[in-house]
């Protein structure tokens, strides 16, 4: 316990945990800590960042990152953590930071679709949801809607919409194309995220298959190279639009969800209900 207080010095009062580093996440932690709200920002294992230049997940292998004006730090090791810091980043698992006494509230932005989500109201000041498969009231105190026909909305009773069709989710949220692993394996790539394309150009191998440009543009997302694949997940992100028309940083998608993510905390913090002892572990699962 003495230990992980410690981990968390520069994070006072209490941290909320936002479960999830990609961009919507992101932009979550930034919207909060612009509000002087401590955030903890907690890597997905399962799920490799894509919008890697949207988003603060770059700080656990640089120590630290800056986007729209805010700086994140690497929650570990310790001595890298500035006194100051209001936005860190971890790498840590969820179990070894689910204390009440270090944590004031969580958010799940890991936004993984097609699951069900079990409860997280439990021992903290408020759970709050985003996207797909939770249940405002229920499984949450209160849930955010991150389709894009319908971001931002806020959900204080019943079930967030479904997820997309397969076929929707090949394009981005803003116009891009997305391109999803062939196959298991290895992803690796000499390119960069920023970087014009030619449809067609090889992006890089995933399990020794070439991936190429489906369609010439600006390359938007790119898995971290060295990544362990499964078939199927987000692998790369080509933006067909011209320079001009693209928005850098966190887009307004991002922004839109963050600020309803936003409000819906102020108002859990405004109303804060009875803390209830009981598992909150499952929906980690």
């Amino acid at each position: 316990m003495h230990d992980r207080g410690k981990t968390l010095s520069g994070l006072r009062p209490k941290p909320v945990l936002v479960l999830g580093t990609d961009d919507i996440a992101s932009a979550v932690g930034h919207a909060l800590a612009g509000d002087g709200v401590p955030v903890l920002l907690v890597r997905d294992p399962d799920v490799p960042v894509l919008r890697r230049a949207a988003s603060f997940d770059d700080a656990l292998e640089l120590g630290t990152v800056r986007l729209g004006g805010l700086a994140a730090y690497a929650a570990d090791p310790l001595s890298g953590d500035p006194p100051g810091a209001v936005l860190a980043v971890t790498d840590r698992t969820p179990e070894t930071l689910m204390d009440p006494c270090l944590i004031g509230g969580v958010i799940d932005a890991r936004l993984r679709r097609g699951q069900r989500r079990a409860g997280l109201r439990g021992d903290f000041g408020f759970a709050v949801g985003l996207g797909p498969g939770f249940i405002a009231g229920e499984t949450v105190d209160i849930a955010v809607e991150t389709a894009p026909e319908a971001a931002g909305r806020i959900v204080r009773g019943g079930t967030t919409r479904p997820p997309p069709a397969e076929s929707s989710l090949l394009v981005g949220d803003e116009g891009q194309c997305l391109v999803r692993a062939p196959r298991t394996g290895l992803w690796w790539t000499c390119r960069e995220i920023g970087e014009t394309l030619e449809a067609g150009a090889v992006v890089g191998l995933c399990a020794g298959v070439q991936v190429p440009a489906p369609i010439a543009g600006c390359l938007s997302g790119l898995v971290r190279r060295g990544t362990w694949m499964r078939a199927g997940m987000r692998l790369l992100e080509v933006d067909p639009r011209p320079e001009d028309e693209r928005c850098p940083g966190i887009s307004p998608l991002a922004a839109t969800i963050a600020a309803a993510t936003a409000a819906a905390v102020h108002e859990l913090r405004q109303t804060p209900r009875r803390e209830r002892r009981h598992e909150v572990l499952k929906w980690l699962t």
